[in-house]
């Protein structure tokens, strides 16, 4: 069992006044992590996936919430976005029942969001789990065990099935991508062309660390621009895919409006493109490192409340930064290498502009970007 940061976050907040929210992904861990928490207590488990939890949620009265809670002071209500008017339900529970811990967790940041947000305004702690991140994994392995598995999480990621079934880490992925993302995503936005939908997350898997171009995707996929475009806001709803935007102050030459988009699990990339091959015998190293230590630097930035601006910058004439965050006017860049032996150039003219610092992220001293040092 690995520990979730957010476990503890969530423990201290509990009987507080205010409804919990957890949102995530599927199959990232947030029922686990949430039974694992309320283990030696006594709670209510009410599962929205069930016929009868939701009909009798959908519009209840004061006096039928009552009847459902009973004795209960926690109550965890697991994917509450596929239950009618939840969010109505929940404020009910949040202002009649007073000393009812009301826990709801969802898969879909965008449905549970959309149905809380206006009722649980004032009244609600929202939290975001991602899949396993590698301080959540050293802290449980140790160090010299993540050490040595590092090389495997760069290629299969970190959900937590693919993690516990060790061996089985190639048919995990390709159940996940296939039985999961892709069902719910086609669900939820009731899409019937999953093959243009999977044509366009291979395009993007296969640019990982590039700029993304709506248009050449258009053409890649043979589909229009616009379809692209709301595809891959889709896809960003979805938590699959996050983008990071160009940094633009002061200089005529910088690039402007372009995006690049990465993946919040190297395993779900690579079951895309369908590589499971070592390190060794890869030429994209590169975009798996960057794309590994962006999604680490997210977790980290969110589990431990580090709040700042993100983008990567880029000159016409190719002088570039891969990473840049803004935190109080201050700008910190970092390029990414793999190899500590590599050669970096820095670009000066960030550094002079922005009165910047810069620093190489290599395998030899990452632990401290992702917040482990």
């Amino acid at each position: 069992m690995i520990e979730r940061i957010l476990k503890e976050k969530i423990s201290l907040n509990l009987f507080k006044g205010k409804t919990i929210v957890i949102i995530g992904a599927r199959q990232v861990g947030k029922t686990t992590m949430i039974k694992e928490l309320l283990k030696g207590k006594e709670f209510l488990f009410l599962d929205g996936d069930d016929p009868m939890v939701k009909q009798r949620l959908s519009n209840p009265n004061t006096k039928e919430i009552d009847s459902i809670l009973g004795n209960s002071k926690l109550v965890f209500i697991d994917e509450a976005q596929r239950i009618e008017n939840i969010g109505i339900t929940a404020k009910i529970i949040h202002d009649q029942f007073k000393k009812v811990q009301l826990i709801m967790s969802g898969s879909s940041a965008f449905e549970l969001r959309n149905q809380t947000s206006e009722s649980l305004t004032g009244r609600k702690l929202e939290y975001y789990l991602f899949p396993v991140s590698f301080e959540e994994y050293e802290k449980s392995l140790g160090y010299l065990e993540a050490a040595k598995d590092l090389e495997n999480r760069l290629i299969y990621g970190f959900y937590p099935d693919v993690i516990n079934r060790r061996g089985e880490e190639r048919e995990t992925l390709n159940e996940l991508t296939q039985s999961y993302l892709f069902k719910d995503i086609l669900s939820f936005a009731n899409i019937k062309k999953s093959e243009v939908l999977e044509k366009i997350l291979k395009a993007l898997a296969f640019q990982v660390g590039s700029e993304v171009s709506y248009n050449e995707l258009a053409q890649l996929t043979g589909v229009d621009k616009n379809t692209v475009s709301n595809y891959i806001h889709l896809l960003k709803l979805s938590q699959i895919i996050y983008p990071l935007t160009s940094f633009s102050r002061n200089l005529r030459n910088e690039i402007k409006t372009n995006q690049k988009i990465y993946f919040y699990d190297n395993g779900i990339r690579n079951a895309l493109i369908q590589n499971f091959n070592p390190i060794a015998l890869r030429n994209d190293i590169g975009a798996l490192w960057e794309n590994f230590l962006l999604s680490e630097r997210l977790k980290r930035n969110h589990y431990h409340f580090k709040y700042s601006n993100k983008y990567f910058w880029r000159t016409k004439q190719q002088q570039e930064i891969d990473y840049v965050e803004e935190t109080d006017g201050k700008i910190l860049g970092f390029e990414f290498k793999w190899n500590s032996k590599a050669k970096s150039k820095i670009p000066s003219l960030f550094i002079k502009t922005y009165d910047a610092t810069v620093e190489v992220i290599t395998k030899d001293n990452f632990r401290n970007f992702i917040g482990l040092e």
